[in-house]
């Protein structure tokens, strides 16, 4: 298993493009998580298939646009959020990254049971209007997978089969994560459809196929034998956080909010998405200070 092969994502048609294709491979994405968040693995699972799905709904976009998945659950790992754009760049996190459960009745992890069953996910997309777009559907089962299927078919009104999948090894890392999008567009028959479904319903996991070797495109071809690959683009891990934006942070908390900072001698902020840890020392928060007057 070449594990460093870079992430990448693949859009397609099939059925004279009656039916939408999206296959991604997120393996270097959801390790770069797990490593930065210190996730255990029923956590980096549940965040995996977050930002696989958030990825794909990602590269549904155009230009400049962007969203936000926000996962809320009432199961012990809290929110999970997800970030990507039409480029390709995906960040994501999660309140509580030290979950552990027993497995489920199946023996694998358990991500219904640190998602939760109830709750909601909501999907914001900043399409560059003045409001940005909001849809949310109740969580439907918590291992994620059907609930963005009944996101597509809910908010979206397009019905759509989601396949997600990460596979950590013993030590914690990622062996493979990855998914799919099929979204039957108007104008199918009911014996197109049956055979869709019928391919779905003998499709190994995500994560077999994966483990196995195949590339994203031999996925959906599974699926879809007539697919035609349109392009492909790379995924990766960025977080839009720098010195500056965080110290555009710092000027909004306000001048007596700074003072105290000042008198402790010094700050950390860390940024949700990726971790890392900005340090002000005193004379950088006076002069932050003087900003925030001026």
């Amino acid at each position: 298993m070449d594990n460093n092969k870079k992430d990448y994502l693949v859009r397609g048609t099939a059925l004279g493009g009656r039916v939408r294709a999206f296959a991604v491979s997120t393996t270097q994405l959801v390790e770069e998580l797990r490593r930065r968040h210190d996730t255990f693995p029923v956590v980096t699972a549940a965040l995996g298939r977050t930002v696989t799905a958030a990825a794909m709904m990602g590269a549904m976009l155009k230009g400049e646009e962007k969203l936000t998945v926000q996962v809320k659950g009432e199961g012990p790992v809290g929110q999970i959020v997800a970030d990507a754009n039409a480029k390709g760049e995906v960040r994501g996190y999660v309140n509580e990254p030290h979950i552990h459960l027993p497995s489920n009745s199946m023996g694998k992890l358990d991500v219904a049971g640190a998602v939760g069953t109830t709750g909601y996910i909501h999907v914001i997309k900043d399409l560059g209007l003045k409001e940005p777009y909001r849809g949310s559907i109740p969580i439907v089962s918590g291992e994620l997978a059907e609930d963005f299927t009944y996101y597509f078919a809910t908010s979206e009104q397009t019905p759509s089969a989601v396949g997600l999948g990460v596979l950590v090894d013993t030590d914690n890392s990622v062996i493979v994560a990855g998914g799919f999008i099929i979204q039957l567009l108007p104008g199918l028959n009911d014996n197109e459809i049956t055979e869709i479904e019928n391919s779905l319903g003998s499709l190994p996991p995500v994560t077999t196929l994966l483990e196995q070797g195949l590339e994203v495109e031999d996925m959906l071809r599974r699926i879809l034998p007539d697919v035609e690959i349109r392009d492909q683009m790379d995924i990766e891990f960025k977080c839009q956080c720098s010195r500056e934006r965080v110290e555009q942070t710092l000027i909004s908390l306000g001048e007596e909010e700074l003072t105290n900072l000042i008198e402790e001698g010094k700050a950390e902020v860390v940024c949700h998405f990726c971790n890392e840890a900005y340090q002000f020392e005193k004379e950088d928060l006076e002069a932050i200070l003087e900003q925030a007057k001026s």
